[in-house]
């Protein structure tokens, strides 16, 4: 999506933030779909609050607001719009811009262990120097007590070759009644490294957030430069998008059934997944020259072309995997032992996964039909020509069926994706992109295989880039400990992996 002209832009003062968030979700059905804090003081303003919700129709608005930086204080939006919850501990860890009345005033990506009053994301911040850490006590759990309750904790560091992400259960015998999930260990500074830089370099990292993922958050990154440069890819470098950014998602979906298969040691259904997930990573590494499409998306278009050769490669591997993967979900379906784990387990209600903002295959499984591909079509998408696919167990079942039919609508998309590049004249593949407009910000979205997936691009007086948010779709780990609370401690994995969320590009 390149927002040319960008979210209708709304100002507000910093006391009212709660009451005009809180006022477009209740009367117009808004939701928030991403919140940036900023530092603008050398620019003579303060702190930047960016709030951008999506109304039911599309239309973007963003309500913005500026914190005096001598007081760095306003009312906190969570208890009003639940979903700005992590957003606003993020502004606090990162600029130092306090929400007052959060409910949960924690630490969310700085660790104990940080410096007090030192926050990373302030313009006078050096990020050069190494930051000295304090020792801190291990706090208990604060939710649980009682007769026979019992602490938990698992990781930071697993078994196996796996980011690191501590997990700390409370409950009684293995009836899990708390779990509090400390993520950030694999933060590399990302947004801070971008500050800057070129818009070559930016590409770099952003393709870098996540391996798995790596081609929909360039193209999330590249959209946003095309508008701020008012740049337009050609139809063609559009077409090409669209069908590599579907084979990110199928080699994604299948290995994720796979993986699903791991957690309930389904073995046969582990090996047969991982074969089928490793045909079209080949056929991504021949046809784009990287089995996770680095390198192929670029501001302006596409660094490769797919030619009649790479088109028949594609339709044959396709039509192929295809039937295989629905003899390997009808052999799932039908070993009773694997359905019974997963039915009625790790159910997230669908008001907590509406409320609390949860995107992808995640969000669809509860009922909320979010899908950035059906609401703002990217690149040679169309409007009706995805339609969100919903279910409403909300359980891991409902979240491996998801996937399954996202897989094979992907399928279908893709075969028409490719009669119509057979058709598209020649074109460029990569459009000029000139300078960015100076003190502007533009939007980029895609719906990566783990769900909406969205960049703000912010730039300086001189056009430079001033801010570069990351919001990945592994922001829904906030929602994961909702599903595994009332389930059995040994159900984890399999509750986890059936939302197969990334460490580090949510760590970033």
């Amino acid at each position: 999506m390149t927002l040319v002209d960008g979210p209708t832009r709304v100002s507000a003062a910093a006391g009212s933030l709660a009451e005009t968030c809180g006022a477009l979700v209740r009367d117009r059905g808004a939701r928030l779909v991403v919140m940036t804090g900023t530092d603008e003081r050398e620019r003579g303003r303060g702190y930047g609050l960016y709030f951008v919700f999506a109304l039911p129709s599309g239309e973007l608005v963003s309500i913005e607001a500026q914190v005096d930086p001598a007081r760095p204080v306003y009312p906190s939006v969570t208890r009003a719009v639940p979903a700005a919850h992590w957003y606003e501990r993020e502004v606090k860890d990162l600029l130092g811009v306090e929400p007052e009345g959060h409910p949960d005033p924690r630490r969310l990506v700085l660790h104990d262990d940080w410096p007090r009053g030192l926050h990373p994301l302030r313009k006078d911040f050096d990020a050069s120097r190494p930051v000295a850490r304090a020792p801190h006590p291990h706090e208990p759990l604060t939710g649980v007590r009682g007769e026979g309750v019992m602490e938990v904790p698992v990781g930071p560091i697993h078994a196996g070759i796996i980011e690191p992400g501590h997990f700390r259960f409370g409950g009684v015998g293995e009836v899990v009644l708390q779990l509090e999930a400390r993520l950030f260990y694999a933060h590399r500074g990302i947004e801070k490294a971008a500050e800057g830089q070129s818009v070559d370099r930016v590409l770099f990292l952003a393709e870098r957030l996540c391996g798995v993922c790596s081609l929909s958050h360039a193209v999330a990154y590249s959209q946003a430069v095309e508008s701020l440069a008012e740049a337009t890819p050609s139809p063609r470098a559009l077409l090409v998008r669209s069908i590599l950014l579907e084979l990110e998602r199928l080699y994604n979906h299948i290995g994720d059934l796979a993986n699903l298969c791991a957690g309930a040691s389904l073995q046969l259904g582990v090996y047969q997944g991982g074969v089928l997930k490793e045909r079209l990573q080949e056929l991504c590494a021949e046809v784009a020259g990287h089995r996770y499409l680095f390198g192929v998306a670029c501001p302006g278009g596409v660094r490769r072309d797919l030619d009649a050769d790479a088109q028949r490669r594609i339709g044959d591997v396709l039509a192929s995997v295809a039937s295989e993967f629905r003899g390997y979900l009808d052999a799932l379906l039908e070993t009773e032992s694997f359905m019974e784990r997963l039915t009625g387990t790790g159910i997230l209600d669908h008001e907590i996964a509406d409320e609390f903002g949860a995107v992808g295959g995640a969000a669809r499984a509860s009922g909320v039909a979010r899908d950035a591909r059906a609401t703002h079509p990217y690149a040679a998408l169309r409007h009706g020509m995805v339609a969100p696919v919903v279910r409403f167990e909300g359980d891991v079942r409902a979240r491996m069926l998801i996937r399954s039919d996202e897989a094979f609508a992907s399928f279908r998309l893709v075969r028409g994706l490719l009669d119509e590049l057979r058709d598209a004249a020649p074109g460029a593949l990569v459009a000029p992109v000139g300078p960015l407009a100076p003190d502007r910000w533009s939007l980029g979205m895609t719906e990566s295989p783990r769900g909406e997936n969205v960049r703000v691009l912010m730039t300086g007086a001189r056009g430079e880039i001033t801010r570069y948010r990351v919001r990945s779709a592994s922001y829904n780990w906030a929602v994961v400990p909702f599903a595994v609370t009332g389930n059995l401690l040994p159900d984890f994995p399999l509750i986890n992996k059936s939302f197969e969320l990334c460490y580090a590009c949510l760590d970033r």
